[in-house]
C-alpha cells in the first residue's frame, strides 16, 4: 500500500492507496474536491462535514443517474443479449453481485465512501 498526501477543500489528508491505483485515487480526490468547492462557493453551507455529506450525496446521485441510464440501455437490448440482473441486497451489503452497479462502479463507490469516512474522521461516519 502506498500513502499519498492530497488536498481536499484546502485541507491535507494522508490517504492509503493500493500500488498502481494512484491515478484513480487522484481522480477521485479531484472529483470530491471539485464537488465540495462548488458547494462551499455557493455560499449556503460553511460546515466542512455538511459540505462533505452534500458532495457525497451529489456524487452518489450522479452514479445513480448513470446506473439508471445503463439499465434503460440494457432494457432496450434484445432479451437474449441482455445480462441477467439481480435484485439489490439490503442496505450496507458489500457483495458486488447483489448490486445493479457493475463491479468496477460498485468498488469505486465503496472506495469513495471509505475515503469520505476517513476524511471525516472523528466527525462521524457517512453510512
Amino acid at each position: 500500500m502506498k500513502q499519498i498526501e492530497v488536498q481536499i477543500l484546502q485541507q491535507s489528508y494522508l490517504l492509503t492507496c493500493p500500488e498502481g491505483h494512484e491515478s484513480r485515487l487522484l481522480d477521485a480526490v479531484e472529483r470530491v474536491d471539485t464537488a465540495m468547492t462548488r458547494i462551499r462557493d455557493a455560499g449556503k453551507v460553511r460546515a466542512r462535514e455538511r459540505i462533505a455529506v452534500l458532495a457525497a450525496l451529489n456524487l452518489a446521485f450522479e452514479i445513480a443517474d448513470r446506473e439508471a441510464a445503463d439499465l434503460a440501455a440494457r432494457a432496450a437490448q434484445p432479451a437474449a443479449a441482455a445480462p441477467a440482473l439481480q435484485r439489490p441486497g439490503p442496505v450496507g451489503e458489500a457483495s458486488p453481485q447483489a448490486s445493479l452497479l457493475p463491479d468496477a462502479d460498485h468498488e469505486r463507490l465503496q472506495s469513495l465512501v471509505q475515503r469520505l469516512d476517513q476524511a471525516l474522521g472523528d466527525d462521524g461516519r457517512l453510512l
